[in-house]
């Protein structure tokens, strides 16, 4: 017996089962508390998103040296369009006073002051932003809620600002672990029933895909305890989705192997030892993809995007273990009669043979070439919606489904006082040269006022407010305009930073990532698919077939997030994040199809061996991508613009690559190369066999 057929025998012994289904046992014992502290250790503060050398995060770092806990502050409007009355004046004044005293509240609150129209207030007060990041906003922007609009004697009023921005991001995410978990298990389950018609089978899959979640999220809760691994509620959010698809699709690629095994042999045992010694190259091929390509996030400029890939990529680990050892651990424990109603008996025809997608390869067969060519104009054609993808970044008021109450107040205040009132550039400068910064800054187009510098160990800060909404293409010019300004001070050592600033960093190191990952994600996968295929060829042909499915999906997408949904745009990181995930999933069907194809090839060519390794693979291919599809579309319930977004596109992908890419286009392309397709190895020398077999064949 080989070793690779040693090792498969491991989780599906007759002894060996029952040690396998124990380690699991105790191992969830042990994960399951320290799982569910995932939330607490979460880091959702300002630093864990942004780039780590961007100037504005260097302004972070640097302002605790004036202000030892950080703030945000939050912009109490009121407003009444007839005018502001004195009764108003007082209202408001009595408000600024019950604020000071609100819990998280820190500093001094500054206001009422009153627009120049006379028709609005406004109340400035900072909130501590405390080691929860912006889920300590929410109790301190609750409160100023209530009290504000507890006696507003007749004007209208709200709360935005930073403070109050970020408290209804909080608020839209709260809850994101339990409402994906509880969506997605749903989706699943229901998919799964469709996919296996059995009433039982479909709990042994869920609940190993369920297990690898706990012991995942256990294990990257330590790791964020103890070794420094940043977490935040984005990484916490996907790796859900990651991990149950994912685990869910190796799952059913591993069953339906098994049960054309059960057909094959007698001894379930024997027939488990064979489905994961051929399936499982394929699922570890698929696996050490995902992972690798996430991995390729570890340079990413931005916090948020480098701290994904640990994450997710820990996820899918611990998902390939669940499914290589206790998912074949359960069904061989359960027997046969798990797949009631159809029991797959030993002897039967594998029904696969003649199935569906057995008539889809032979009518390809017929006719390959004018399929791939018709199918990639088809695609190519979808492209066309790429030019009018606005990759701009999202506004404040973009950024959710809804109209909270911070982005109303944002509105407000925009009509009343200077743009950006509320959300000021910060600017630190030795303190010798602070005046001539401060000049530099008030002489800067777009600046309308700027503070008198505080100062504090040789250095000193001030703010600037700016003329134009803190989160527009006005205001990121003007940014860059003071930034020229007081770099050129000598000896001033000035650096800019605020709400303006952090927007424009992250937008550049999000486009500087994109350049630079996407291509290491294309050469890695490119890589593995050369050593598991043993060609060169076929690996370009596939990767060449998922960029032209990525970029089909991107230009749907842009139509419908245009004209559909009507949002403004997508954020600088929606084209890496999207690629990543197609990508590293697509290629998940690539390797499925593919290595059966190979396998086929090698005694009946690969004409043959194409129609035949669709036919195999082409049902579980479809349910595993209408899962993962579906498990991202969940995303699309938080009422959050990015992740819609990303829910959106990626199911949109994984539905092409499942339906069309993998399914028609790959097949057909291998046809036409016939045994091309395996250049150099010694397939590509491999006689065809005579037309008449052939036809026969096919």
């Amino acid at each position: 017996m080989s070793p690779s057929r040693r090792l498969a025998t491991l989780p599906c012994g007759r002894r060996s089962k029952w040690v396998v289904l124990a380690l699991w046992l105790v191992l969830l014992v042990v994960a399951g508390p320290l799982a569910g502290k995932l939330t607490d250790a979460e880091d959702n503060q300002a630093s864990s998103w942004l780039p780590g050398n961007a100037e504005s995060t260097q302004v972070l770092t640097e302002q605790r040296a004036f202000q030892p806990v950080d703030t945000a502050q939050a912009v109490v409007v009121y407003e009444r369009p007839g005018g502001i009355t004195p009764a108003d004046k007082v209202e408001a004044a009595r408000d600024a006073a019950a604020f000071a005293s609100t819990p998280h509240v820190l500093g001094q609150v500054v206001g009422p002051v009153e627009s120049a129209d006379g028709q609005a207030l406004q109340t400035i007060v900072p909130i501590d932003i405390g080691t929860g990041g912006w889920q300590d906003l929410r109790p301190a922007v609750d409160s100023l809620r209530d009290t504000a609009a507890a006696d507003s004697l007749g004007m209208t009023t709200h709360v935005t600002g930073p403070a109050g921005i970020g408290a209804d991001q909080a608020e839209a995410f709260a809850g994101i672990d339990s409402t994906l978990l509880a969506a997605t298990v749903s989706v699943v389950i229901i998919l799964l029933l469709l996919t296996y018609r059995s009433p039982v089978l479909w709990v042994l899959p869920l609940f190993s895909a369920a297990g690898a979640l706990v012991v995942s999220q256990a294990v990257i809760y330590l790791l964020a305890e103890h070794s420094g691994l940043t977490v935040n509620a984005q990484s916490a959010g996907i790796l859900i989705v990651l991990v149950l698809g994912a685990g869910t699709d190796y799952a059913l690629l591993l069953t339906a192997r098994y049960r054309e095994e059960l057909r094959r042999h007698e001894d379930r045992h024997e027939a488990m030892a064979f489905a994961l010694h051929r399936a499982g190259p394929a699922i570890l091929a698929s696996s050490a993809t995902v992972v690798a390509s996430m991995l390729c996030l570890l340079i990413a400029e931005m916090n948020s995007t480098s701290g994904l890939g640990p994450v997710c990529a820990i996820g899918v680990v611990v998902a390939l273990a669940a499914m290589t050892t206790l998912l074949p651990a359960l069904l061989v424990i359960v027997g046969r009669w798990v797949f009631w109603p159809v029991k797959p008996a030993f002897g039967t025809p594998e029904p696969t043979r003649t199935g569906r997608w057995a008539h889809v390869g032979a009518w390809i067969g017929q006719r390959p070439r004018k399929v791939w060519i018709g199918t990639s104009l088809a695609l190519a054609a979808c492209c066309v919606g790429l030019v009018s993808l606005n990759v701009t970044g999202l506004s404040t008021a973009g950024t959710f489904t809804g109209k909270p109450d911070s982005v109303v107040g944002q509105e407000v205040l925009e009509q009343h006082f200077p743009a950006g009132t509320g959300a000021p550039l910060t600017v630190i400068s030795t303190a010798a040269e602070a005046e001539a910064v401060r000049a530099a800054t008030l002489a800067t187009a777009g600046v309308a006022s700027a503070s008198m510098p505080r100062t504090h160990e040789g250095e000193a800060l001030f703010q600037a407010t700016l003329a134009d909404p803190p989160d527009s293409p006005a205001a990121e010019k003007t940014v860059d305009r003071v930034r020229d300004a007081v770099h050129a001070v000598p000896g001033a050592d000035a650096k800019v930073g605020g709400s303006t600033a952090v927007i424009l960093d992250a937008g550049r190191a999000a486009t500087a990532d994109n350049r630079a990952i996407i291509p290491l994600v294309l050469g890695v996968v490119l890589v593995i698919l050369a050593l598991l295929l043993r060609a060169l060829t076929a690996p370009l042909v596939l990767v060449a077939t998922v960029v032209l499915s990525y970029a089909a999906a991107l230009g749907i997408s842009a139509f419908f997030f245009e004209h559909v949904f009507h949002f403004e745009g997508v954020d600088h990181a929606f084209p890496l994040f999207v690629f990543v995930f197609l990508v590293a999933l697509g290629i998940d069907y690539n390797i499925f199809l593919m290595t059966r194809v190979r396998e086929e090839s090698a005694h009946r060519g690969t004409r043959a061996g194409a129609v035949a390794g669709l036919a195999a693979t082409g049902g579980v291919i479809t349910s595993a991508g209408l899962i993962l599809a579906s498990t991202f579309a969940v995303l699309g319930t938080l009422p959050v613009v990015g992740f819609a977004e990303i829910g959106f596109a990626v199911a949109l992908g994984v539905l092409l690559d499942t339906l069309v890419v993998r399914s028609v286009l790959v097949t057909a392309v291998t046809m036409d190369l016939d045994r091309h397709m395996w250049w150099p190895s010694k397939l590509a020398r491999q006689v065809p066999p005579p037309k008449e077999e052939l036809a026969r064949q096919l």
